[in-house]
């Protein structure tokens, strides 16, 4: 299945290693360039400013989707292709994982591990089988990766995960894995 619209996760800051911006950045341009629409929290600052400036520098379709309640601690971003506006953050949520044909994980915080285990939650319990991708900048996520491994080992996990997402080294990969 050819993909035409990933929902990115990502911090609403941009950290402390600048390369996770720079992946961000290149993975936003890619995105562009390759004509897939990209959706995400719709903020206007730190790793998601960023990747949604990229991608439209380069005239790709951005859709934010942002709850009431962060309109202006997340500092909606402006110059969007659509935004849209939630009551809540389990509306958000739900229309991030609908409007998408994959997920691609960046470098963030709680927020962004939210919604990285209730995407693999749902597609533990089939209610969606959308690719998850993991952008594991400069090795973010390796503890993360630990862990899941100690999960699986201790016998807490029905299936393998490694067959839920694909864990990629930089903006590059993902790009080229995608269908």
């Amino acid at each position: 299945m050819k993909i035409s619209s990933v929902t990115i996760f990502c911090g609403s800051k941009s950290g402390n290693n600048e390369m996770y911006t720079q992946q961000a950045i290149e993975l936003g341009e890619g995105l562009a360039q390759k004509g897939i629409q990209l959706v995400y929290g719709g903020g206007g600052k730190g790793i998601m400013g960023s990747i949604a400036d990229a991608c439209l520098s380069k005239n790709g379709k951005v859709i934010g989707i942002i709850p009431k309640l962060l309109l202006e601690w997340e500092a909606q971003h402006e110059g969007l292709t659509e935004l849209i506006v939630t009551e809540d953050m389990h509306s958000r949520k739900l229309l991030l994982y609908d409007k998408c044909d994959a997920a691609i994980i960046l470098p963030g915080g709680m927020g962004t591990l939210d919604e990285l285990f209730e995407m693999l939650t749902w597609n533990n319990l089939r209610i969606h089988n959308k690719k998850v991708y993991i952008l594991n900048v400069q090795g973010y996520y390796n503890h993360l990766i630990e862990l899941l491994d100690h999960m699986e080992q201790e016998g807490f996990l029905y299936d393998n995960w490694r067959e839920r997402f694909i864990v990629c080294k930089d903006a590059t990969t993902i790009l080229n894995a995608l269908p």
